[in-house]
């Protein structure tokens, strides 16, 4: 008969999440250890991740998964091509531009495209006269330092035919956004759209004003996986397994995120599981687009890619125009009938 401490063990260990699990795999050295570095917090929006942990699909892959949360969606890059990670979630833009400052020699590429349209966007207080892109003309709006929404402006700006200085940039921390935004203290703030519930609830929406640089008519790739250059070299057999794996669980999380968001409240007691369905309700817009329903979750257009790259490397000001496969590496993604968007 099993004790009740065994039994509370494999309990735990099912549940494949954090330290937690890492005693029922110890010992099984057919385990491939990935180290994956998130671009931020643990919230609904990565659902998918701690779905595929939390069911055990990297298992079934021969993996063993660790995620970490990030500093934002271009340190991912650097964190996975300094050795550190293996595996990552980080900005498309910011790869294009990393690779062409390291000569053009793909450290990280990207191996499947989690964001079809960055989720990009500037929130305004309508008050402060923001109603529309123009209208940001001479505004204050608050970004990080170093973040990707804000270094993609010049690209939008350009579609819009608004010069790439038109805004005022207020550096201001991630974690102090949404309180200069409520004070006033800006006009606005730049987003992830699906990070901006927390402000949604200490404003009422038609306060603000959501613009998304999707709707500037800019076509740009968001988040995607990504794979050290070594490991895709060394072992690529892990690089599909955690492909597939992730696919699984993100076409699951589309048709009904409220199992993904479980597994996230397992990692994070603090969220709030309605809020985080809700989250992804949003990141799903951006996931699951015309594009992405018709050529399959995952996937790129070429001649997106494409001109994504040339417009990058214009207004990055890029020495050298990084190539598309250095960038981009699709050799891992699963067959597009396994990519196909339910409902």
């Amino acid at each position: 008969m099993t004790s009740p401490s065994r039994r509370n063990f494999l309990r735990f260990s099912a549940a494949g999440l954090g330290a937690l699990a890492a005693p029922a795999v110890i010992g099984q050295p057919s385990l491939t250890k990935i180290r994956f570095t998130l671009d931020f917090r643990v919230t609904g929006q990565v659902a998918p991740f701690f779905l595929a942990l939390g069911k055990g699909y990297y298992r079934e892959e021969g993996l063993e998964v660790s995620f970490d949360v990030g500093s934002g969606s271009v340190a991912s890059i650097t964190r996975v091509a300094s050795g550190a990670y293996d595996m990552g979630f980080g900005d498309l833009n910011s790869l294009m531009e990393f690779t062409a400052q390291n000569n053009g020699v793909p450290q990280v590429q990207a191996v499947y495209q989690y964001y079809n349209r960055a989720p990009f966007a500037i929130i305004g207080r309508r008050d402060r006269g923001i109603s529309d892109f123009k209208s940001l003309a001479g505004k204050n709006i608050a970004a990080a330092a170093v973040e990707s929404t804000k270094r993609a402006w010049p690209i939008a700006a350009r579609h819009l035919g608004m010069p790439a200085n038109s805004l005022n940039w207020i550096t201001t921390d991630f974690s102090a956004r949404d309180n200069v935004v409520v004070r006033g203290d800006v006009d606005g703030a730049t987003y992830f759209h699906d990070s901006a519930l927390s402000l949604f609830q200490r404003m009422k929406p038609a306060e603000l004003a959501v613009l998304p640089f999707a709707d500037s008519g800019v076509v740009l790739y968001g988040n995607a996986v990504l794979a050290a250059s070594k490991l895709v070299a060394e072992n690529p057999k892990a690089v599909a397994g955690f492909v597939r794996a992730t696919n699984r669980a993100l076409l699951e999380c589309l048709a009904d995120p409220a199992p993904g968001v479980a597994f996230v409240k397992q990692r994070e007691g603090l969220l709030d599981e309605a809020t985080e369905v809700e989250r992804f309700r949003i990141t799903a817009q951006y996931i699951a687009t015309a594009e992405s329903r018709a050529n399959g979750i995952g996937d790129v257009v070429a001649g997106n890619l494409q001109q994504q790259i040339d417009e990058v490397t214009e207004v990055f000001g890029l020495k050298l125009r990084p190539k598309a496969d250095a960038v981009w590496n699709p050799a891992f993604l699963p067959a597009k009938a396994q990519r196909m968007a339910r409902g």
